[in-house]
């Protein structure tokens, strides 16, 4: 049977403080920004794949001639809208930082990135699933797919799930980046 051994590695204790000397805080010691970040390789993957799937779920659904028809399309596109902007500035941003080797953990854009992330992610996912109940209302229960384009709107929520997808580990990873400080 093949196990791994647990590797131990020492660890420095910290200075102990002495009665003359003041009273100053140690200085805090952070975790390693983890891939999904901003400012990171995988920040920056999923920022492209959320604007590539928002981008296609926009294109597809605004090239069929009757989403205007239905409100909730009319909100996938606005959604998927705001959401490939949104990705698009922070992949540039993401990129940039990769480039001149920048963090981007400064607290207030850290904020600004879990709030954004926080309200696109959500305009998204209710959006997608606003277009998939009128979608399956057409295909499944009126059966009208015969006058309606049914393969276009699929395609649209689909990707408008899988951009909102790809946003949530953005979100989540800004949230708990946040929230541990």
């Amino acid at each position: 049977m093949n196990v791994s051994q647990g590797a131990v590695h020492p660890v420095e204790a910290p200075p102990l403080q002495t009665e003359g000397a003041p009273n100053v805080p140690l200085p805090r010691v952070r975790m390693k920004d983890l891939q999904g970040m901003p400012g990171t390789v995988g920040g920056l993957v999923l920022r492209v794949a959320q604007f590539l799937f928002a981008v296609v779920a926009l294109s597809v659904m605004a090239t069929t001639s009757d989403f205007p028809s239905v409100t909730a399309f009319c909100y996938l596109v606005a959604a998927a809208g705001l959401q490939s902007l949104w990705s698009l500035v922070l992949a540039i941003l993401d990129a940039y930082a990769l480039l001149v080797g920048r963090r981007l953990q400064n607290p207030r854009v850290v904020s600004l990135f879990a709030v954004g992330d926080g309200v696109t992610s959500t305009l998204t996912f209710a959006a997608a699933c606003a277009s998939a109940g009128i979608t399956v209302l057409i295909g499944n229960d009126l059966g009208a797919c015969g006058k309606n384009h049914c393969t276009e709107f699929e395609t649209a929520t689909a990707m408008a799930f899988l951009s909102w997808f790809a946003a949530l580990p953005s979100f989540l990873l800004n949230f708990w980046s946040l929230a541990s400080r």
